[in-house]
């Protein structure tokens, strides 16, 4: 008797050993685990949407002062720079509007409160020089069919492109929309973009997921006058309409390649192409309004054809969601990416008190960003928006920048628009204070402005090793100064301080050592 309840003893204390072992080990404690001990990339893309439209996010509200909307601005820059965040997307045109002076088209009304009123002064040139200053991208973001939002209660300015060519405007629901059918308004809406290329320094031109109008129940776009002028090669309204906004895709790709190669075109789609029961290149999901079927968006072409050199999915759907599940649809982008850069579009903005219950935890967006780090082909994030960003809605922004980002990182390099490094930095030399080791250098030299340095990495690696600068604990600082300064520790005369260089493009240089110690 004795033996069998020391045996039954010991059994119960294997199982329960065996059970604890299972739990602890579990998927979703496992994959906890790592969720707060990822080694961040050196490489990643960590971009916001900054909205215009209605107020959302720039400025708070219509008709504050000049030093008002600059002192908006340096704080949202400021606070994002903060948390990680390198990139801006920032809506130049929403609706047949301007955040500049242009020749084609009235100046905002969430600037100055009235449509055509200047601010007098270049808000976009401001804005686009504080990014860069704070060594972050800008993305100049148009919505280019989009003339009027609720257009019954817009009040329009004379100039606007509504009144100067309604015949290129077709109503539909609330809004305006512009024509894609017509060659005019393509040419058009090149040109507005254009403008903006040629007259200031921006990265990147992106468009959202707006092309053709989401489809409202019992209401028809009415191009059927289109139709039959330009459709007459095609059996059906579906693929004219996509071949309406290949032409203009395609046409803007070339003419930003001529006036400004290294311009970036990113688009950001809704985050279903096509559902698999229509097509079997398509997603495992049962979105209603795809961007193929409803907008005629065929962003996977555009990828494969090369026509843009990013996509940003607005992926605003949880992990396990039984229509559009984040996990399989991030699969399915980074499958049909086509070598391009993949970036996903993050929903931070649900997490404000959504009746999902997912979205009422701060691990839904940190398993997003996990998964975003285990799939090779996904190169960042985008989030949106800038108001929700700062919001910090359950602490997500902290715990983004505490687990995530919390080291700086390099948007990745595009090697299809140029692999050409910069000339490595000239004459790095150290310098002790009292209190200070002070690190200086000189800017290379250049042949192509395309090559130029634009901003400097300096990296801290211990004597010891070998240098290894792909790993991203050794980076300090990226920065746009030819300077750097650190207070001297016990530990400083133990560590090596070398400096790159990046390009535009973010292209690095060789490595070079700081060894002329000047005392």
């Amino acid at each position: 008797m004795l033996k069998t309840i020391l045996y039954f003893l010991c059994l119960n204390v294997c199982l329960n050993f065996l059970l604890n072992s299972c739990v602890q080990n579990s998927p979703a404690s496992v994959s906890k685990k790592k969720l707060y001990n990822l080694t961040p990339p050196k490489y990643e893309c960590r971009a916001v949407w900054v909205v215009t439209l209605n107020n959302k996010d720039f400025p708070s509200k219509k008709g504050l002062s000049i030093a008002q909307q600059k002192k908006e601005w340096q704080d949202l820059l400021d606070y994002h720079q903060k948390k990680g965040i390198n990139t801006i997307i920032f809506q130049v045109r929403s609706a047949g509007d301007a955040v500049y002076p242009s020749p084609h088209e009235p100046w905002s009304e969430w600037i100055t409160g009235i449509q055509g009123k200047s601010p007098e002064y270049d808000l976009l040139e401001y804005v686009v020089a504080e990014t860069h200053r704070r060594n972050m991208e800008f993305h100049a973001w148009f919505n280019p069919y989009r003339a009027i939002a609720k257009f019954k209660k817009t009040k329009i300015a004379p100039n606007h492109i509504t009144k100067l060519h309604p015949e290129w405007c077709i109503p539909y629901h609330e809004n305006m929309h512009l024509n894609p059918a017509l060659p005019e308004v393509r040419d058009y809406l090149t040109k507005v973009i254009l403008d903006v290329v040629k007259k200031y320094d921006i990265d990147g031109v992106h468009f959202d997921d707006y092309f053709y109008p989401y489809k409202v129940e019992k209401k028809e776009f009415d191009d059927n006058a289109s139709f039959i002028l330009y459709g007459g090669n095609f059996k059906n309204k579906a693929d004219w309409r996509r071949n309406n906004v290949d032409i203009f895709i395609k046409n803007l790709r070339d003419s930003l390649d001529i006036v400004k190669p290294y311009i970036k075109f990113g688009i950001s789609p809704i985050g279903v192409w096509r559902n698999k029961k229509d097509d079997k290149r398509g997603s495992d999901s049962d979105i209603s309004q795809p961007c193929y079927d409803i907008l005629y968006a065929d962003v996977r072409k555009w990828l494969e054809k090369g026509w843009i050199d990013y996509v940003a999915p607005q992926l605003y759907w949880h992990n396990g969601h039984p229509k559009g599940d984040f996990q399989k649809l991030l699969n399915w982008w980074a499958d049909n990416s086509f070598g391009k850069h993949l970036y996903i579009g993050h929903a931070t903005y649900k997490l404000r008190g959504e009746d999902n219950e997912k979205w009422k935890n701060v691990e839904e967006i940190n398993q997003q960003l996990y998964a975003v780090r285990q799939n090779k082909n996904v190169k960042g994030s985008v989030f949106f928006c800038a108001k929700s960003f700062m919001a910090n809605y359950m602490q997500t922004t902290d715990s983004l920048h505490r687990f995530f980002y919390k080291k700086p990182a390099i948007i990745p390099p595009m090697s299809w628009k140029d692999d050409t490094p910069p000339s490595p930095p000239k004459n790095i030399r150290y310098q002790f204070t009292p209190n200070h080791i002070h690190i200086s250098w000189e800017k290379p030299f250049s042949e192509q402005p395309t090559d130029e340095a634009k901003y400097y990495a300096v990296y801290k690696v211990p004597s010891y090793t070998l240098d290894n600068l792909t790993d991203v604990k050794y980076l300090v600082k990226l920065q746009k100064q030819n300077f750097y300064f650190e207070k001297i520790t016990e530990e400083t005369k133990n560590y090596r301080y070398i400096v790159t260089a990046f390009d535009r493009l973010h292209n690095e240089s060789q490595a070079i050592e700081a060894k002329n110690f000047v005392n």
